[in-house]
């Protein structure tokens, strides 16, 4: 199985709006040349699962391993992290009509970044192509797929309309759909993963002066969520992404991070650990491979 250890790219500001939407998109980072062959590959295979993509050498360069997106995953799931054995594709003949809310199988819920689903784009993708639609922080948002699908448009939810070459990295469980679509013509749209093989770690870009007892984990309007939720587990991913979920403790009511929204609070909110989260690890906390 092949593996990625080169530079992490993201730094904690970045990192924590990802726990916080549970996805980056990247736009138009692909080059045009190989949007083009990407598009020429999938007219001549137009099966669900066109894996011999990933064995093309100029795939390999400019998609799987893309600067910008590998540098954005490694943040994510540390180094040697696991490359993509198999590649799917959203083929749609459009106009088609939206398809139901759900997550993928195989989801896992919880503060883990074990693995992460990413897309590409070989071609531009306009709302009337029925781009795909993404709700911010619905990854901590449990539902099974049969219970979600009958929903239609949500207010907040964003939508993926990007220029061709556009990649967007997801955690595994978070809730999408493809939209409705009304122009005509062929909307290809490919899905691969990567894999933690280490330890999480406090290894990307780290910003001098950062202080994540400041940071807001809050998502803002709307969150679906039970009041201050969303702040509370986006902290959490946070910790465990740092390697020190050992230390999260989230005392209730109005500790932090729910403290850190409050707009007159007095004095340091309870509940961040008193010798910062960077400090050294007690080692309470054991990742499994």
């Amino acid at each position: 199985m092949k593996t990625y250890d080169g530079p992490a790219t993201l730094t904690d500001t970045q990192v924590i709006e990802f726990c916080k939407k549970g996805f980056i998109m990247l736009e138009g980072v692909v080059p045009d040349v190989a949007n083009r062959k990407a598009a020429e590959y999938l007219k001549q295979d137009t099966h669900y699962e066109p894996s011999g993509i990933l064995e093309q050498e100029w795939f390999q360069e400019h998609v799987v391993s893309n600067p910008q997106a590998i540098g954005a995953v490694r943040s994510l799931l540390g180094a040697g992290l696991g490359m993509p054995i198999i590649m799917s594709n959203h083929r749609v003949e459009c106009p088609a009509p939206a398809q139901g809310w759900h997550r993928d199988g195989g989801s896992k819920y919880g503060p883990e970044v074990d693995s992460l689903q990413v897309f590409y784009l070989p071609e531009d993708c306009p709302r009337e192509m029925g781009p795909t639609a993404l709700l911010p922080g619905s990854h901590f948002l449990y539902a099974p797929s049969n219970y979600m699908g009958h929903y239609g448009n949500i207010q907040g939810a964003y939508y993926a309309a990007v220029p061709a070459g556009s990649i967007f990295i997801t955690i595994y469980s978070i809730w999408h759909r493809r939209s409705k679509s009304t122009g005509k013509g062929i909307r290809n749209l490919l899905k691969y993963n990567y894999w933690r093989n280490t330890p999480p770690v406090r290894d990307w870009v780290c910003e001098p002066g950062f202080d994540p007892e400041k940071a807001r984990f809050d998502t803002g309007h709307p969150t679906f969520r039970v009041q201050f939720r969303d702040a509370v587990d986006a902290a959490q991913m946070y910790f465990w992404l740092c390697g020190r979920l050992d230390v999260f403790d989230f005392r209730g009511g109005q500790a932090w991070p729910i403290g850190q929204t409050a707009s007159r609070i007095i004095d340091k909110p309870w509940g961040f650990p008193e010798n910062g989260l960077y400090a050294a690890s007690s080692g309470r906390h054991v990742w499994k491979k």
